[in-house]
């Protein structure tokens, strides 16, 4: 009786995520394996022909380069502004309240919000960014028109949008240390530098790892900020995984190679989150 009653308690979240995650991944797998159809030509079995034609398909490659290329430009850079900023905000200081809340404000705004903020930003000639050049005599640039400049506009818009989340995480972490250590670290002689390398970041690991895998997620799903600043381009410059997605499947409507998209990202997905928890976490250690 008492394992029924325990399996009543977790059939409420067993239906949800059978029918919100399991079922829909079984779905796009299966329609994954055939054909885009139309009222001439019904849809088809045809295998893995729709991942044979990935392979072959150069846009797929050049999104799939972007992508790795936006997570190397954010997830470092977004770890180390959320470490900073937290170590400023964890000191006692006039107004820490009020640098807490500038710092965290970007997360609680909506993408779509913050890419029409730095569209303000970017925009040529008018943009707050070239308006401060020519003060400077420097002439404007179309950052977001430009093929060498479109990428790393979106990273910096990125980073100021996720840095103060993983800040939160990391201001809790550096409260649960004991402020015993800074004294005698004091008492020895170390430095701040090297206090922070041999004592604090490894008593951060734990957080730096949910925050890593976190960071890694969130650069194979952000979407929202390039139907407003680029809608992938130009040439598919800015164009990442998941707006592919969509793209093929509600612009070319070929939902069945946008499923075999989806699982390609999904497997993607899953092996880094397993990658960095047998690197990461392996040597993190939890007490």
């Amino acid at each position: 009786m008492a394992h029924v009653h325990g399996w009543l308690l977790l059939m409420p979240a067993a239906i949800l995520l059978v029918a919100f995650t399991h079922y829909p991944t079984v779905g796009t797998l299966i329609q994954s394996l055939y054909s885009k159809g139309s009222v001439i030509r019904p849809s088809r079995f045809i295998g893995a022909g729709n991942y044979a034609a990935m392979i072959e398909d150069p846009v797929f490659w050049k999104v799939f380069a972007n992508n790795l290329w936006f997570a190397l430009g954010t997830i470092p850079a977004s770890i180390a502004l959320a470490i900073a900023m937290a170590l400023i905000v964890d000191r006692a200081m006039p107004g820490r309240a009020l640098m807490r809340m500038a710092f965290f404000t970007p997360t609680v705004l909506p993408m779509i919000a913050v890419a029409n903020i730095w569209l303000f930003f970017y925009t040529p000639e008018i943009g707050l960014i070239d308006q401060i050049l020519s003060v400077f005599g420097v002439q404007g640039h179309n950052w977001l028109g430009s093929a060498d400049t479109v990428m790393g506009a979106i990273v910096a818009m990125t980073i100021w949008k996720e840095a103060g989340f993983f800040m939160i995480f990391y201001l809790a972490g550096l409260q649960t240390i004991s402020p015993e250590l800074s004294e005698a670290a004091r008492l020895e002689g170390a430095s701040r530098w090297h206090y922070f390398r041999r004592v604090l970041f490894p008593l951060l690991m734990p957080t730096t790892v949910f925050v890593f895998i976190n960071a890694s997620l969130n650069s194979f799903k952000l979407v929202d900020h390039l139907f407003v600043l680029t809608k992938g381009g130009p040439d598919n410059a800015s164009n990442l995984l998941l707006y592919y997605i969509y793209e093929t499947a509600f612009s070319y409507f070929d939902s069945n190679y946008a499923a075999a998209l989806t699982m390609v990202l999904l497997l993607l997905l899953g092996a880094l989150a397993l990658a960095q928890f047998f690197t990461l976490d392996k040597r993190t250690h939890f007490r």
